[in-house]
């Protein structure tokens, strides 16, 4: 059943892209021979009127997402993140991405809250609104707890969402394994890849307790951060479906008039959304992933109110090290310590040239050193310094791509409260203050000591670790003489394993 199903939608989908004129958009992403972009226009022309009108006042390609529903609207959202799939200018367009759709009824979404958590809405909250947003996959609703009065925000997931997207993603896979088979120029993006990272974003979203424990996890890391507070989940009132937060008050961030009429200072507030986002991303490499203007507010006493916590970034804290001697060098303008770090980290095959990659780094530096400071953009740096790598054999890092695309919307929102401000400035302090914590003397005393702690905990097994290390250093092949099991080390396996223990031991005792 899924085969006819799946052909019939991807039928309409080309029809929607034609008719909007979004096809050509997506040939140039995937850098479409002529041949092929003919047979494809005459394919389609002939179902064109089957495919969805949109709105003609929107780009082509948001409006054909918009038009052909939820599904292609976040499948939309998440290549906007993807630059290194689409090119940036289609990431650009779609990055602007309307995620506006009819609200369903206050009485569906009532109905859902009740089902969700089991009590009659009426004993849960005194007050709930008509809704106030309504977004792809869910829509939110202003309420009051009926135990407390406190005001709170009720998102509520569509109904019948998880089907709908379940059934349009089942259509991509099918597309997806069709480029693979037909379409080997195509390869080079991934398309599988693509899918299954887009799969997992929106199974993500699709449960509410997650986003839940996201706004919690990114509470508990930022609790000290001054002037940023976060809406406070309230559990007893959240589930799969359903999710209840604190109500954020205040002026929108992407409002300059309410803000100057409220005497807040925008070129702080744009500073501090700066600062905090580098700080949150590499002190507790997990940061908000989202940080557009309705996403955030302004409170009456001046603190940043971030909110809507579906897309989270995380790097480990590897990456973080190495990230932020990436740009720790920009900033010092050490082009050759940014050339090694990259060689250090294996993001660079050892084959190519450092002098060569330092070289080529400089011409992606100093360019940008040259710009006033309005113009400095750390996330153009990024940008360019991706496509420098990816010319010296460097694989694409998905949680850096998603990584500069947040740095490109936080600077926009930093610019749009003051455009004077100088993005290196507000960075180098953070940074430093990131790599003395984190790669210096303390940051290997932290790691030796997170190693003893790890070592601690397999105390009682380490004698009969050594003792296993040094029977199979002499013979590889050799029982275990306690617990009858065979130990199929190499010799030299052995010979390091008792070496490692011991230079473990030696850092415990």
């Amino acid at each position: 059943m899924r085969g006819p199903h799946n052909i019939i939608r991807l039928i309409r989908t080309g029809a929607t892209f034609e008719r909007t004129g979004a096809m050509n958009l997506v040939l140039d992403a995937f850098e479409a021979p002529r041949p092929l972009r003919v047979l494809i226009h005459t394919l389609s022309w002939p179902f064109k009127w089957l495919g969805y009108k949109g709105d003609p006042d929107m780009p082509p390609a948001t409006r054909a997402l918009t038009a052909l529903g939820p599904a292609y609207i976040k499948f939309g959202q998440v290549l906007s993140t993807r630059p290194d799939v689409v090119g940036p200018e289609l990431a650009q367009q779609l990055r602007v991405l309307q995620d506006k759709l009819p609200p369903f009824s206050r009485a569906k979404a009532m109905a859902e809250v009740e089902k969700e958590l089991g009590q009659p809405v009426d004993e849960i909250y005194s007050e709930f609104s008509e809704p106030i947003a309504a977004a792809s996959i869910a829509q939110v609703h202003r309420a009051r707890l009926s135990s407390t009065g406190e005001e709170v925000a009720v998102k509520v997931l569509r109904p019948g969402i998880e089907r709908a997207f379940n059934k349009d993603v089942d259509a991509f896979y099918f597309a997806a394994r069709i480029v693979d088979l037909f379409a080997p120029m195509a390869r080079r993006l991934r398309p599988m890849e693509v899918i299954e990272h887009f799969d997992g974003v929106v199974q993500g979203e699709l449960d509410l307790r997650l986003e839940s424990a996201a706004a919690s996890e990114f509470a508990a890391n930022t609790e000290k951060d001054e002037g940023f507070q976060l809406p406070v989940v309230v559990w007893n009132y959240s589930a799969r479906r359903v999710m209840t937060l604190g109500w954020a008050d205040g002026a929108a961030i992407g409002d300059n008039a309410a803000l100057d009429a409220a005497g807040h200072d925008r070129r702080a507030l744009g500073e501090r959304v700066l600062s905090l986002f580098l700080r949150h991303a590499l002190r507790d490499g997990y940061f908000h992933a989202d940080m557009h203007q309705g996403n955030m507010k302004v409170a009456a006493n001046g603190d940043i109110i971030a909110y809507d916590f579906g897309i989270m970034g995380h790097i480990d804290e590897y990456t973080r090290r190495v990230y932020a001697e990436i740009l720790f060098g920009f900033i010092q303008r050490d082009y050759r310590r940014v050339a090694e770090v990259h060689f250090e980290a294996g993001y660079v095959p050892a084959d190519q040239d450092v002098d060569e990659f330092a070289r080529a780094l400089r011409a992606v530096g100093e360019p940008i050193f040259g710009m006033g400071a309005d113009q400095i953009s750390m996330g153009r740096l990024l940008s360019y310094l991706f496509e420098v790598t990816e010319r010296f054999g460097m694989e694409t890092r998905t949680e850096l791509i998603l990584l500069q695309r947040t740095m490109v919307v936080v600077e926009g929102v930093a610019r749009s409260l003051d455009p004077r401000i100088n993005i290196w400035d507000v960075a180098h302090p953070v940074v430093a203050d990131y790599i003395k914590t984190s790669i210096g003397p303390r940051a290997v005393i932290g790691d030796l000591i997170s190693t003893a702690q790890v070592m601690a905990r397999f105390g009682p097994r380490l004698p009969a670790l050594v003792e296993a290390a040094l029977i199979a250093q002499s013979h590889p092949q050799t029982p275990e003489p306690r617990g009858g099991k065979t130990w199929m080390l190499p010799a030299g396996a052995g010979v390091m394993g008792g070496i490692t223990i011991a230079l473990l031991l030696s850092e415990i005792f």
